[in-house]
């Protein structure tokens, strides 16, 4: 038989775990999440940029062509976490991949071009770079940020 006494202990136990667990949930939650790889190729990709750009405003040419490659060919995230990126970008995930060929292309072209020594070429493929760069993040930045981290 159920004690009418013990009713208001279970109910009340039982209250404080639920809120308990939600709040150890809502906790875990609002913890930041940890920073994928991908953040780290992107902040060297952009110290490379900038030094590219500081070369640039130098005429320092074999500057530049020292640091196209490393733009070019740069670092990929780990393959577990490639894995990630591309079944959340789904059916978008060739248009990412377009962004990256075209950002290879352009500095690969740049680096061409200051091998050459020709500013105009490389400020040329510099901007495509700077081009292809922008497009992937106003296409994909905010919502990938959104997903992996949460709403800032």
């Amino acid at each position: 038989m159920n004690n009418p006494k013990r009713f208001p202990v279970r109910a009340i136990t039982l209250a404080a775990a639920v809120l308990a667990s939600g709040a150890a949930f809502h906790a875990q939650a609002a913890e930041p999440a940890k920073p994928m790889s991908l953040q780290n190729v992107m902040e060297k990709l952009g110290r490379d940029m900038q030094a590219v750009t500081g070369a640039i405003s130098r005429e320092d040419w074999p500057l530049v062509a020292r640091l196209a490659p490393i733009i070019a060919h740069h670092p990929e995230p780990p393959v577990a976490e490639r894995v990630r990126i591309m079944a959340w970008l789904g059916k978008d995930a060739g248009r990412f991949r377009g962004f990256d060929e075209q950002v290879h292309e352009a500095a690969a072209a740049m680096g061409e071009a200051a091998t050459r020594g020709d500013g105009p070429a490389v400020i040329t493929e510099f901007a495509q770079v700077q081009q292809s760069c922008l497009a992937c993040h106003q296409t994909f930045r905010k919502s990938f940020q959104e997903h992996f981290y949460g709403p800032r």
